[in-house]
This record gives structure tokens, C-alpha cells and sequence, in this order.
């Protein structure tokens, strides 16, 4: 099940059921984080959009977006970086959230270093604390797409990533969800990210070095777990800064991040005029 947060003809946004090229409405008038802790499946309604005439907006906003760093070794090394011992959490906010189609944009004068890191994200559905990995998967709502942008002057010259990882547009996010159900192991999907097409990103999530039901544990050991937080559960190889020359993103380019059983989440790149 690809469920959507979608509006029609510029109407107020609702959750739906992406079924091929038809958003069917479901009757849940709330939004998505809602309707997880409401722990109700999503209904269908009668009503049915084909999805050319919808705009597919961000799924969720969520409360909490926690990220790990350098969790594919081959990244870590592109990027000179050391392997951490374990999972490195930093965060995102819900103000950066973009859905598919949206600009990714930033002002020259704070950054000209703009990069894409393209990763799975896991989505809560569930409170939680303290999980084992073994009990992780109850905890997941489903799965998404996520691009980790990131400023690399900044996040080079700042002892802290909250600038460097935090600006508004900086984690687009979709274009929906799929249910945890159909995703059978998240240890197995393709990653990749293209620019202007031409494919930068060419990982797959059995490289990760911390598993995604571990992941969920450990951050659950910090913090608790609510139903819409969203875990970014790292980038493998291939992203700007590791290349030569380093290459970075520019007004007019669109990114694309494609995994295997879950869709494509493309966003265009606008540099803001001062």
C-alpha cells in the first residue's frame, strides 16, 4: 500500500491510496501523523483522482527527524571521513520538509556547496522506548524517500551540522509512504541518486553497516519514539563532495533519488536571487 498526502485541484489536503495512476480518498480527515496514532488502517471512499490532476505533498511533517551519519563505509572513505564505531545521530528539522516536485533552494551568499545524499527513511508509527531490535519492526509505520542536502562549506566549517544540514528545503521527503508490510527486508533495496539524469548514487541498503531495525533500537534508547518521526538511515557512495573534482548541485538541476519497491522522489534546485 503507497499511501499519499495529496490534494486535488488545490483543495484541502487529505490521505489517500496511490493504486497505479489513481489516488483513491480515503475517509480519514486528518493527516497522516494522525492517522498513525490512531492505529486505524486507511478505508477507501468512492472517490477516485487520476493522479496527473493531484499534487503530492510532503506525506508528513514530522516531530522528530533523526539522521545518521557515515553509515555506509564506502561513503565514509569517499568522504575522508572515519568509520564511526556506532550509529551517528544527528537532526533534521520539520521546517526543512519538502514533498516530490518542490524546490530545494539556498542563497549563494551562505553556501555554493550544495550536495545530495539520497537514503531510505524510516517512518514511526508507534511510541517507543527502549525497543530491541527484535521488537523494532512493530514500530514502523513504512518506509520512504529521503534526500539528506547538505551544504558542504558549511558543514566542513562548523563544528555543528544544524546549519549545514538544516535549511528550510534541505530534506525533501516521499512521495509517499509504503507499508512496512511491503517492504520484506529493508536490508535488501537499491539506492540511487541521479542529476540531470545521469546516475551519481548507485548503492544498495545491505551495505549499511548499522541494520535499520538497529538503528531504530538505538535511537529509542535516547529518545522516545513517536508515531510520524522519521529516521534517515544514511547515504552509500557516490555524492559530491567525494568526487574529482567535487561536483555540487546548481540552479536548474533536478536531483532524483530512485529505491528499489518504493518509487522516486524528484525535486528541482533554485538558487535564490539577493
Amino acid at each position: 500500500m503507497k499511501i499519499v498526502y495529496f490534494s486535488h485541484r488545490g483543495k484541502t489536503p487529505n490521505v489517500g491510496i496511490l493504486e497505479e495512476d489513481t489516488i483513491i480518498a480515503t475517509p480519514w480527515l486528518g493527516t497522516m501523523i494522525t492517522l498513525m496514532e490512531s492505529g486505524i488502517t486507511p478505508g477507501r471512499t468512492s472517490q477516485r483522482y487520476p493522479r496527473s490532476e493531484c499534487k503530492l505533498l510532503a506525506p508528513l511533517r514530522p516531530g522528530k527527524i533523526l539522521c545518521i551519519g557515515r553509515n555506509y563505509a564506502a561513503h565514509a572513505a569517499e568522504t575522508g571521513s572515519a568509520v564511526p564505531e556506532k550509529p551517528l545521530i544527528f537532526a533534521k528539522f520539520a521546517s526543512g520538509v519538502i514533498g516530490e516536485g518542490a524546490a530545494i533552494t539556498w542563497k549563494e551568499s551562505i553556501t555554493t556547496q550544495v550536495d545530495w545524499e539520497g537514503e531510505l527513511a524510516v517512518v514511526i508509527g508507534k511510541r517507543g522506548k527502549d525497543l530491541t531490535a527484535e521488537a523494532a519492526p512493530n514500530y514502523i509505520f513504512g518506509y520512504t524517500i529521503a534526500n539528506d542536502v547538505s551544504a558542504r562549506d558549511l558543514q566542513d566549517s562548523e563544528s555543528q551540522w544544524a546549519r549545514a544540514k538544516g535549511m528550510d528545503t534541505f530534506c525533501p521527503l516521499g512521495p509517499y509512504i509504503v507499508a512496512r508490510s511491503e517492504i520484506a527486508d529493508p536490508q535488501a533495496l537499491s539506492v540511487k541518486t541521479l542529476v540531470n539524469g545521469e546516475v551519481m548514487q548507485d548503492g544498495n541498503t545491505r551495505d549499511m553497516i548499522h541494520g535499520v531495525y538497529d538503528l531504530v533500537a538505538y535511537c529509542s534508547q535516547t529518545f522516545t519514539l513517536d508515531p510520524g518521526d522519521v529516521i534517515l538511515t544514511g547515504t552509500p557512495a557516490g555524492v559530491g563532495k567525494g568526487m574529482k573534482p567535487p561536483k555540487y548541485l546548481k540552479d536548474g538541476d533536478t536531483v532524483s533519488v530512485e529505491i528499489e519497491n518504493i518509487g522516486t522522489l524528484t525535486n528541482v534546485c533554485k538558487v535564490i536571487a539577493e
